[in-house]
């Protein structure tokens, strides 16, 4: 028998339950995953919470690792005893063991541990596309960069300043101000949606940011778009406060013809070849200590209610894992 978590309703952590499963067989395709870390991540909360609506009842989870167990028909890519890891859908990393296409594994170093590797490879692919592809972070390159005492920041700040950024962090509360300047923030601020534009102009002698990197949504958005620099982008890939309100278009001409985008991992991973060379990328800056994997906390797989409470207060500075 195998453990997952399921809901059948949105709502508190406490609609995650731990349900048991009969012998896994893998399909054309496939491979039966024995999974030793899964990853938990933001998004799953706004899932489970119902910001994010998915068909229920439903699993939940989109990263995890382990061995591979058996691999159905079709299957050339990995074999049995593969170390490796997954970072997209389908849903239904919370479980000791699952069904997961073959094509979307990604074999993982010996040096690299499965806990690592859950707790990196979905973050790890979010920073890539969103410092390589949304905006191409360079030499020169202002960024002002929230969340970054969290599991994301932990991997954007050191990888920004590797690329050659100038970064300023913007944290929810003081005690998080010295993490950020450990990971390399060159300024860091404690967010007040009232004063963050003022100070960002005062740090950068008016000229303001080149990119926003926002992950907190309607309570940022307004100080977020007064911290560009005229054509600069407003990147919007999150909404743990809700998700921004609309925007009049003429706004954007108004405060200096702003560029604004709303990214996602799935576009970005839509292709095997796509998916599989940002993933690629992410265990490169891994094995080149540009990025360290960080875990705040690791819980057993059934106190996933647990970790989501953890993640939702804001409590956690770092990445959580299950571990079945």
């Amino acid at each position: 028998m195998t453990s997952v978590i399921r809901f059948t309703e949105v709502g508190e952590p406490d609609v995650l339950k731990v349900e048991t499963i009969g012998e896994l067989f893998p399909g054309a395709g496939e491979v039966r995953l024995e999974q030793e870390a899964i990853g938990v991540n933001f998004l799953d909360v706004t899932q489970r919470n119902g910001a994010v609506p998915i068909p229920l009842p439903s699993g939940l989870g989109l990263e995890g690792a382990g061995r591979v167990a058996a691999v159905g028909a079709g299957v050339s890519n990995v074999q049995v005893g593969d170390r490796v890891a997954y970072a997209t859908g389908p849903m239904g990393a919370y479980a000791a063991a699952r069904l997961y296409p073959a094509e979307r594994l990604v074999k993982i170093p010996d040096e690299l541990s499965f806990e690592n590797a859950a707790a990196t490879m979905f973050k790890g692919i979010t920073a890539q596309y969103l410092l390589k592809s949304t905006y191409p972070v360079g030499p020169g390159t202002t960024i002002l960069l929230y969340g970054v005492a969290g599991g994301l920041g932990a991997i954007m700040v050191p990888w920004a300043k590797h690329l050659g950024a100038h970064v300023i962090g913007v944290v929810s509360k003081q005690a998080s101000v010295e993490k950020a300047q450990a990971l390399g923030c060159d300024h860091v601020l404690v967010f007040d949606p009232d004063t963050l534009a003022s100070k960002v102009a005062s740090i950068t002698d008016g000229r303001k940011v080149d990119v926003v990197y926002d992950p907190i949504g309607r309570v940022s958005f307004e100080a977020s778009l007064d911290s560009l620099r005229p054509r600069g982008l407003m990147v919007s890939f999150g909404a743990s406060s809700g998700v921004p309100s609309a925007v009049e278009l003429a706004k954007l001409n108004t405060k200096g013809s702003l560029f604004l985008t709303r990214p996602s991992l799935a576009a970005h991973t839509a292709s095997v070849a796509e998916y599989q060379e940002r993933a690629q990328d992410v265990l490169a800056a891994i094995g080149a200590g540009i990025i360290t994997p960080q875990i705040w906390a690791s819980y057993p797989l059934a106190d996933a209610a647990r970790a989501h409470a953890d993640l939702e207060s804001g409590r956690s500075s770092g990445a959580i894992i299950l571990k079945p």
